[in-house]
């Protein structure tokens, strides 16, 4: 099936000839469906903590003082977050009599309400550069001049730079990229031992010098006014992540220069990128789900909680495995452990004759603690009890695209309440100190394939078990319910608009 220059490409991605056609084998067989039992739901699968059980857990983590840093995923241009206005750009007349013409709501509200974004005054700016005033424009009907100096390089290039480095929220005296507002969280509940923040974000190569410039002009900044001193880390995924490509018949999709097309494996690749990271305790979010200072507290408050319940559970977690392994073991003892790891990690077994070596082999695994949102009809994964290929019943967050269409499934779906807002907290290290290595806790068997296309001709992608589905598939999973304020995130750019990032 591979040429020399196909093996040798092959290589030089860090991959191997079994894993290029264990991914095209992928293709042929599909990835199956998983098996919902049920919806995770207050009291059944998600806990509600009272506002006591959030002070206590909260004041622990603050005691405890543990090593922990912050991940972030913010990889990939921001170009979705605009998607609706490079369609209007596309078909837009050059002039138009008024706002009421342009027959897409979005596109109308984006115009009518451009001097509330963070970003109007720099607009304003490069538009005066090239001896333009964005009033005379927009009250002239020329919007599609306007995006040529927002969107393309010519300008302010919003369309090809990351999420991370767009202006984001508008202060009295200042105005910040999403990427700030993570340093100013972070200084607010991710202080490690010596008031030292750490953060992690994970970046494409192209966008390192962008992020690295953000670093050398506002860092200090708010490294003086929180009283702390950041230690900001990038990585990028890794070749050896990427996915070879097919066409619709299952067979190699070649470039022009019939090489093989790799594509990036998703955020599932960025397990790898966690697994080099070497910390106590690691809080995950998104590089988009941001909120202004009037509403952190929130966000603080919930977060040194997660992570207050997470050393708790963690605590008795290695207190019974330090008692397995020095035979200090009696039938109460194993009763005791068999109820906490049906209770509070929400595993059950799928056999009564429970062994040493079965209660070991959930007890030795990473733990996360999850918040979970109300559902009120945000894209994203669920929680879910669901039935592995062993047939035991464990926590999940499950995608919408990994629930087969039978009825008794979509039945399930629907009884869901909550989502996933990717609000993880998460403990790395076993007992003795030493890092888990985390690609052994993935399932492989829930990538994702879909349809896409490239000059013209369609093909089939393949991804990597997503970063909180699959990848963390066999982890300890504790679902928390978290208030809905602590999730903002900014999907497309008219969410700037919002009352929560205004």
């Amino acid at each position: 099936m591979f040429t020399q220059k196909d093996i040798q490409q092959i290589k030089n991605n860090g991959l191997t000839v079994e894993k290029v056609e264990k991914q095209i084998q992928n293709f042929k067989d599909g990835f199956p469906f998983l098996q919902l039992v049920k919806p995770a739901t207050i009291g059944d699968g998600i806990i509600k903590l009272q506002n006591s059980e959030v002070d206590a857990y909260s004041k622990l983590f603050d005691d405890i003082n543990p090593e922990n840093l912050k991940f972030v995923p913010a990889s990939g241009a921001a170009s979705r977050m605009f998607k609706f206005l490079f369609e209007f750009y596309d078909s837009a007349k050059d002039k138009y009599n008024s706002l009421e013409e342009i027959e897409d709501k979005e596109v109308e509200k984006f115009f009518s309400e451009i001097e509330k974004f963070a970003f109007y005054k720099d607009l304003r700016d490069i538009l005066k550069s090239k001896d333009l005033e964005i009033t005379d424009l927009i009250n002239q009907g020329r919007y599609k001049e306007i995006l040529k100096y927002f969107l393309f390089e010519e300008g302010l290039n919003y369309g090809q730079k990351p999420k991370g480095v767009l202006m984001f929220h508008k202060y009295a005296d200042e105005i910040r990229t999403a990427f700030e507002e993570h340093l100013v969280e972070g200084a607010r509940y991710a202080k490690s031992p010596e008031n030292k923040v750490k953060i992690h974000f994970t970046i494409s190569p192209e966008h390192e010098q962008l992020f690295k410039e953000l670093v050398s002009k506002r860092a200090l900044e708010v490294e003086k006014k929180y009283n702390v001193k950041f230690e900001i880390t990038f990585s990028q995924q890794k070749p050896s992540t990427d996915m070879v490509a097919v066409d619709l018949n299952n067979e190699l999709f070649r470039n022009e220069d019939d090489s093989l097309l790799f594509r990036p494996g998703g955020h599932g690749a960025l397990i790898e990128n966690l697994n080099d990271l070497d910390s106590e305790i690691i809080f995950i979010k998104n590089i988009d789900n941001v909120v202004p200072d009037n509403l952190k507290d929130i966000t603080v408050s919930y977060k040194k909680a997660l992570a207050g319940l997470l050393i708790a559970v963690q605590e008795k977690i290695f207190n019974y495995i330090e008692k397995i392994e020095f035979n200090d073991v009696t039938d109460e003892l194993v009763s005791e452990i068999v109820q906490f790891i049906s209770s509070d990690l929400c595993f059950e077994f799928n056999t009564d004759q429970i062994s040493r070596e079965t209660i070991l082999n959930i007890l030795k695994r990473p733990t996360r603690v999850c918040g979970m949102v109300k559902n009120e009809g945000e894209p994203g994964g669920g929680p879910f009890w669901v039935k592995d290929q062993n047939g035991s019943v464990q926590l999940q967050i499950v995608e919408t695209s990994q629930i087969s269409s039978e009825p008794d499934q979509q039945e399930i779906l629907q009884k869901a309440t909550h989502f996933n807002p990717v609000d993880l907290v998460c403990a790395t290290k076993e007992r003795t100190g030493e890092n888990y290595d985390l690609l052994n806790f993935i399932d492989p068997t829930t990538g994702f394939i879909s349809k896409k296309s490239k000059d013209g001709k369609d093909l089939k992608a393949q991804e990597l078990p997503g970063l909180w589905n699959g990848a963390m598939a066999n982890w300890n999973t504790i679902f928390v319910e978290v208030p809905i304020e602590t999730f903002n995130p900014v999907k497309t750019v008219n969410d700037l608009l919002r009352p929560q990032h205004q």
